[in-house]
């Protein structure tokens, strides 16, 4: 297996630079392909307009390489939703899209229904809190599935500073994901960030897939998609370095909780015994336990909803 990772990372690893934009653009024209941009965002103000800014800047005015960019608003209790559309975004409101289906909190939640507000023949999800935002995340990781037919999903790969440390974000990829990962599925080893929240695939793989509802999204997009397209379909682009909000390590536990769960239904699609996570904080009477519910729940590929056949038809 090993020698099948170190062939996969010498012919589906790429650098940004690797594809000149003009080159990208040049590809998009001669197939035909649409773009769509999708951000998640939940309580994002800070960051949201300058990423939006960016990609309108870069990639729609200066060079039509997006089509379209949308900002998926997942309740927020800030002003993300006006800020956003101050920048120049479609902003959409997650519980706006698929009504008939209520909504549960979770971020592959908003990815699921953003397939069903967006047009593009490739759609890319780029995380609302990236600070110093380069449009090199998304034009280098639409790269290759412009240029390249038989790839259809691209992750970007990154350095992750934490206080200034290089190298030491990316806790729960380290000590959860990447574990899990090279135990069970050893193909997909070569990932630099498997949790990465840049990412862009083609729709026709993106319908096909189920997506969980919470922060297993990643992982479980990531196995499931090696098994229905294969490690070749698969790549990674180095877009440089990553900049984001950090979560606090009881964050970091649920995250992980998630991450497992997803795992877990795809090894066995067993019976979780208990989904649930017990911390502890600190109170008044010493240490108090929380137990937070782990999401239990997936989304089904979005070709079986009735709605999405029937844009489709139309």
């Amino acid at each position: 297996m090993l020698e099948e990772v170190e062939r996969w990372l010498s012919t589906r690893s790429w650098s940004a630079n690797d594809r000149p934009l003009h080159q990208i653009l040049a590809a998009k024209q001669r197939t035909g392909q649409t773009v769509s941009v999708v951000l998640p965002a939940l309580n994002e103000e800070a960051t949201v307009g300058d990423i939006v800014a960016v990609i309108r800047h870069d990639l729609m005015r200066q060079v039509p390489l997006v089509d379209e960019l949308v900002v998926v608003d997942s309740g927020s209790t800030d002003r993300t939703s006006e800020v956003a559309a101050a920048a120049g975004a479609r902003v959409v409101h997650r519980d706006g899209i698929l009504p008939r289906l209520p909504a549960v909190p979770g971020k592959g939640e908003v990815l699921w229904r953003s397939l069903l507000v967006t047009r593009g023949d490739v759609v890319c999800f780029v995380d609302a809190d990236l600070r110093d935002f380069s449009s090199d995340f998304v034009s280098g990781i639409l790269g290759p599935l412009l240029t390249e037919p038989d790839v259809d999903l691209v992750k970007a790969m990154y350095d992750r500073p934490l206080a200034g440390a290089s190298g030491q974000g990316g806790r729960v990829t380290e000590l959860m994901a990447r574990p899990l990962l090279n135990m069970h599925w050893p193909q997909l080893a070569g990932f630099v960030q498997p949790l990465g929240g840049e990412y862009a695939a083609r729709r026709s793989l993106l319908e096909q897939l189920p997506f969980p509802v919470g922060y297993g999204v990643e992982l479980g997009m990531l196995v499931d998609a090696l098994h229905l397209a294969g490690l070749d379909a698969l790549a990674q682009v180095d877009v440089g370095v990553r900049k984001h909000r950090h979560q606090d390590g009881q964050a970091l536990g649920r995250m992980s909780a998630a991450i497992y769960r997803t795992a877990q239904l795809r090894l066995a699609r067993g019976h979780l015994i208990r989904p649930s996570l017990t911390q502890f904080e600190r109170g008044e009477d010493g240490f108090e336990p929380r137990t937070y519910s782990v999401d239990t729940e997936e989304r089904p590929p979005m070709v079986e909803i009735a709605e999405y056949q029937a844009r489709k038809a139309a």
